[in-house]
């Protein structure tokens, strides 16, 4: 049976506002995130059939969250509307040090996910399921109803790939650490970003990392360096792969855009390689704009991009 969606992705869909003027003003750009709704919406962008899992509020934000998946031909069929509960927001703000973010997500109502109330015929009709470490740490119930999907999927024989996006404003990092070393061995590909990881295993360098990735039980993994590229294992030699240089102005959601972008190649039958290359393209022309979802780049612009550097 073909499967119905290449890339299903579970977790919060929220709105943004981007501080997009100088320190001290009061201008902000409305936009769109949250991690896997970013990868889900790149992932579709590069030509991927795409679905997402959520909750959203019946509010206003919810209504544009709902507009904006279904205008990026992501299926919407398993995003529940919550009467009771609002949609998440947050705010970003840049500064010498990159950029920082405040959140109003308490009680949102994707933090009430359900572990009953999963999608089960649509998680196993997908090749990928997309989870991440901030989808399982914005409520209990939210880390039970990831792993419940993670084994949905599994038991269906599809793949599972898990970005852990450690944000220890959502959760102590000793419960972090123990959710996150749960969930490495479930999963197909491990997509961590070097800083993440570094807090999780206490270690430095990135080739010790990838090493230490691959004990904890991830079997094909790709360790992102933000400008300085990636390193991807599937158990053997690390290859490094080159970041494509580009004039950055905002980095939020490049990694999510890296996440969604080497799915959609895997599916479309890259090797890990070629697939990471795209990746970093696609990842690179995502910080050349603000906010996390508009920037995120189409399929056209990551092939011309690349012929473009070769």
């Amino acid at each position: 049976m073909r499967a119905r969606f290449d890339i299903v992705a579970l977790g919060e869909a929220m709105v943004e506002f981007n501080h997009a003027g100088a320190r001290g003003s009061r201008t902000y750009v409305q936009g769109f995130g949250g991690d896997t709704a970013n990868a889900i919406i790149a992932a579709a962008r590069q030509g991927a059939r795409c679905a997402y899992v959520t909750r959203l509020g019946d509010d206003e934000f919810g209504r544009m969250c709902l507009y904006l998946l279904r205008a990026e031909h992501v299926d919407t069929s398993a995003v529940v509307i919550d009467a009771s509960a609002p949609t998440g927001l947050y705010f970003v703000h840049h500064g010498p040090g990159g950029h920082t973010f405040s959140y109003r997500r308490t009680g949102s109502a994707a933090s009430r996910m359900q572990p009953s109330a999963l999608p089960v015929a649509l998680l196993e009709r997908a090749t990928w399921l997309h989870v991440s470490g901030i989808s399982q740490a914005i409520s209990p119930s939210a880390t039970r109803t990831v792993r419940e999907a993670i084994r949905i999927a599994r038991q269906a024989g599809n793949k599972v790939a898990y970005d852990p996006n450690l944000r220890l404003s959502l959760w102590p990092l000793e419960r972090a650490r123990d959710v996150i070393l749960t969930t490495i061995p479930l999963c197909d590909l491990f997509l961590p970003s070097l800083d993440d990881v570094r807090l999780l295993a206490g270690i430095e360098e990135p080739l010790g990392i990838v090493d230490w990735c691959h004990r904890m039980g991830a079997r094909h993994v790709v360790l992102k360096l933000g400008s300085q590229g990636c390193l991807v294992s599937e158990g053997g030699p690390v290859t490094a792969v080159a970041p494509y240089p580009v004039d950055a102005v905002d980095a939020t959601g490049a990694g999510d855009c890296f996440d969604g972008s080497y799915l959609a190649r895997l599916v479309a039958g890259d090797d890990a390689v070629s697939a990471a290359r795209w990746a970093c393209t696609a990842a690179a022309l995502a910080t050349t704009g603000y906010g996390a979802a508009a920037p995120l780049p189409r399929a056209q612009a990551v092939r011309e991009a690349l012929q473009a550097q070769s």
